[in-house]
């Protein structure tokens, strides 16, 4: 180590106080002086979408509605959602084909609902199937097409677990995923009340039902947040379901915002199935829900269901807030 003389080392001593005098804090460099950036949120959603084609709606024409779904959902940064389709309700007197195709178009995913939207509870398992088939059959050769199955009503045969094992198999053998949900706040029912008080004449505020439907979503969302933490210790990419409906053409690109301003990251459906939950199979009593609530009863946590999808409560709170004597 070299060593200064006696003589060097009082002007190098005299050097470091001028330079310490000289020193103020705004010469700190932009970059150090800026506060570290916010962590990441694992809050992560996924959008999709049942019943198309759904026919006539609340107030859209039905051709209509796919134009205007496309683009709310391009102007709230969905790139990428999924479609349940029932072909069984297209046929050569509509547009509903042409209007299905849009979606794919616009880089939508779509997927299978059955062909004629068919309640495993209600029917046998093999008619279950067989429409399950008959979906596919027309899916198969659409772009965008993703072997994924959504069972309608959310219906996986009740507390028959036969029925159940037997189509979950079924599935398997023809390589369909069972494409879970997990976010939910019945917007078929707003939509249903809807059309009810147009017809009778009531009139509705519009801007308190947009309000009702977003705040109910982004409420869905992070009450599902909070059970699959509790449930598996981790927050999964949560599923929202939504109808093809007039409302959602009106109202889900401010469902997406609000989303984001609540701390939640819009990812793609593929994203969303490539998910742990996405391959889980509760073992439950029931199978009537989202996936998130049927794997909160298999592990007997409690406050599994949202409030507002009990249609007393969901009624109600139209009543208050839309309708207008």
């Amino acid at each position: 180590m070299l060593a200064l003389s006696p003589r060097l080392l009082l002007p190098a001593v005299l050097l470091a106080i001028l330079l310490v005098a000289l020193w103020r804090p705004d010469t700190v460099s932009e970059a150090a002086a800026e506060p570290p950036a916010p962590t990441p949120s694992d809050k992560r959603i996924a959008f999709s979408f049942d019943d198309a084609p759904r026919g006539k709606g609340a107030f859209l024409e039905p051709d209509e509605r796919p134009r205007l779904l496309i683009e709310a959902l391009e102007t709230g940064g969905i790139k990428q959602a999924v479609f349940f389709v029932n072909p069984g309700r297209i046929t050569a007197y509509d547009n509903d084909a042409a209007d299905i195709a849009t979606y794919a178009a616009a880089g939508h995913l779509l997927a299978n609902h059955t062909a004629h939207h068919l309640k495993l509870s209600a029917v046998t398992a093999d008619k279950f199937l067989a429409d399950i088939d008959a979906a596919e059959v027309w899916l198969k050769d659409q772009p965008n097409h993703r072997p994924w199955f959504r069972f309608p009503f959310l219906d996986e045969g009740r507390k028959n677990k036969v029925k159940r094992d037997t189509v979950r198999t079924g599935l398997k053998k023809r390589g369909l995923m069972n494409a879970y949900v997990t976010v939910d706040a019945s917007d078929w029912y707003m939509e249903d009340q809807a059309i009810a008080a147009a017809e009778a004449g009531q009139i509705m505020d519009w801007n308190a039902l947009r309000d009702l439907y977003v705040e109910s979503y982004v409420q869905s969302a992070d009450f599902s947040d909070d059970l699959a933490r509790r449930t598996l210790g981790r927050a999964p990419v949560q599923m929202i379901l939504l109808h093809e409906t007039d409302l959602a053409a009106m109202f889900v690109d401010d469902l997406a915002a609000a989303l984001k301003a609540d701390g939640w990251t819009i990812v793609t459906a593929d994203e969303a199935y490539r998910d742990p939950i996405a391959y889980m199979e509760p073992d439950v009593d029931f199978a009537d829900g989202t996936r998130t609530q049927m794997l909160a009863a298999e592990r007997h946590i409690g406050k599994r269901w949202y409030q507002r999808n009990d249609q007393k409560v969901a009624k109600k709170l139209f009543a208050e807030r839309v309708l207008h004597d």
